[in-house]
């Protein structure tokens, strides 16, 4: 779950979509929508920067909102807000799909270091190729599945329906997600370690020349 944000992660990129469609529906004013749901994204940041938590989801989660209250505000139309990040979306499931199709998936790239065996399943466990190949095919495809919902509805819905759809389908589908890697890697055979495996490397040749030079003292006259 953590490397994929966590809980917190996925409440930091959620809840400011939230603020701005209640500030939205309530008042109807644009500016103050983007205004808030900006001024709460910087807020979640500054309270993981105080806990000195990691910031990488908070400033990622900053950045989107300040994008898509860009789009919003020159376009003047509130459901470009929302536009942004159902274009990283759409773009993420591509990527996703395409690197499951060319048996180089996603997952294991983000994974493996995490796992520490950094790209050995590509090469040296079929196995785990093979989890990481349907884990990343089930974040391709919900994330499709997605895009599928959100777009009909910015095209021909208006700016309410789409930000509480948008809020309803941001947690849930990322839990899926994480839940379906979780099932495929635990029937996967166990990473092979490559990080030990450097380390004991390092060791032997260490000690090799530890050998080497203790050879050669015994040998000086």
């Amino acid at each position: 779950m953590e490397a994929f944000g966590g809980v917190r992660g996925m409440v930091d990129t959620t809840v400011p979509g939230l603020v701005f469609v209640l500030v939205y529906t309530v008042g109807r004013d644009l500016h103050t929508a983007a205004v808030a749901a900006l001024g709460l994204s910087v807020l979640l940041a500054l309270a993981r920067l105080v806990r000195r938590e990691t910031l990488k989801h908070a400033f990622s989660g900053v950045f989107g909102v300040a994008i898509g209250a860009v789009f919003a505000m020159m376009s003047g139309d509130a459901k470009n807000f929302y536009l942004p990040g159902m274009l990283y979306t759409l773009g993420l499931a591509v990527a996703y799909c395409l690197s499951a199709v060319l048996r180089f998936p996603l997952i294991g790239v983000l994974l493996g270091p995490l796992m520490r065996e950094n790209l050995s399943w590509r090469t040296r466990n079929p196995g785990r190729l093979k989890a990481y190949t349907k884990a990343t095919w089930a974040w391709g495809l919900v994330l499709l599945g997605k895009s599928a919902i959100l777009f009909p509805i910015y095209f021909w819905g208006d700016v309410t329906q789409l930000g509480w759809v948008k809020v309803a389908l941001g947690i849930p589908p990322l839990l899926l997600c994480v839940y379906l890697t979780y099932v495929f890697l635990a029937k996967a055979p166990p990473p092979i370690d490559v990080i030990a495996e450097m380390e004991a490397e390092e060791a032997a040749e260490r000690e090799r020349e530890e050998a080497r030079g203790n050879a050669a003292a015994r040998t000086e006259p």
